[in-house]
């Protein structure tokens, strides 16, 4: 018998606690009071029936025309049953709480989205977010370009740099009296900044790189980017190129790329005159291809 009393006390138990989960899912919206019991209408009254009883009671209530301390509670209360049942979709959602008790985590979190979730237009929010970024990220530019300043400043090749600019601009005189030695430091100053220093990783911050200006020009970069693409596929795939036309540099880079199946990333790690001596070569012609694969197959033979 013990078992059957030890279950029948875990079945109490949990419907206890099942009431009173229930219970606050129904409690949030007018605390222990039925929202419509309290503006006295029915569930089936409509919008304007909830507002002319709301104003009705309000008259009553109000705090400024009834000084009665249980009557401003009461007015607490109707001005938050109206709140819920003015608005169809927090309305809507209490009908479903008041018919489905039993759903208490969904009928909690419908309450707390509506309540509490953001009700501001969702491009401002963009918009903003987008803002902030692009403030942190100019920051982080700074911060990063003057710390790598600051480490280049202290390396002999751009004191050795400083110092010729000093004898140039002094004609090959230096000030040792002690006298100079503020004029020297600001001559230091003023020098440093003709020096144009560009630092892989940490260029110097430039509005054009925030990720905002970016995102507005980009139906701009796009459309640029698709227009070049369709010019070079015309000019350089449809077409068929020529012996002796003059390509520009990019294009004859994109032609000798092309020809040799070299991927972009590849072509961009082979050395400058490397990459300039095939360009020479003008691969995309079929001859000048097929002569440059028989040097690479006698080289390869020779090699082993």
């Amino acid at each position: 018998m013990e078992p059957l009393a030890s279950n029948r006390w875990s079945l109490l138990t949990f419907i206890f606690l099942l009431l009173l989960l229930i219970h606050p899912s129904l409690s949030i919206y007018c605390d222990e009071d039925d929202c419509y019991d309290l503006l006295g209408v029915t569930q089936s009254a409509n919008a304007s029936e909830i507002k002319k009883a709301y104003y009705k009671l309000s008259l009553k209530h109000h705090p400024d025309k009834n000084p009665d301390p249980e009557s401003k509670k009461f007015f607490v209360k109707i001005a938050n049953a109206y709140e819920i049942l003015k608005d169809e979709a927090t309305r809507e959602q209490y009908d479903y709480a008041i018919a489905h008790p039993e759903e208490v985590f969904y009928n909690t979190a419908r309450y707390y989205h509506a309540y509490y979730g953001h009700k501001t237009d969702t491009r401002a929010v963009l918009v903003g977010l987008l803002l902030i970024l692009s403030g942190f990220q100019y920051l982080n530019q700074w911060t990063r370009y003057n710390q790598a300043i600051d480490m280049v400043k202290k390396t002999p090749a751009y004191k050795n740099k400083l110092k010729a600019m000093e004898l140039e601009r002094t004609g090959g005189v230096t000030h040792k009296k002690k006298g100079n030695k503020q004029m020297n430091k600001q001559l230091v100053e003023d020098l440093s900044k003709e020096l144009e220093l560009q630092i892989k990783g940490a260029e110097k911050p430039s509005l054009w790189e925030l990720l905002a200006v970016r995102v507005i020009l980009l139906p701009y970069t796009m459309g640029k980017v698709i227009f070049y693409s369709v010019v070079m596929v015309w000019a350089l795939v449809v077409a068929v190129p020529s012996e002796t036309k003059p390509y520009s540099w990019e294009d004859a880079s994109y032609l000798t790329r092309r020809s040799l199946g070299v991927p972009f990333d590849s072509w961009k790690d082979i050395g400058e005159s490397t990459k300039d001596d095939l360009v020479q070569r003008r691969l995309w012609v079929k001859a000048n291809l097929d002569s440059y694969h028989a040097e690479m197959r006698k080289e390869s033979k020779r090699r082993r």
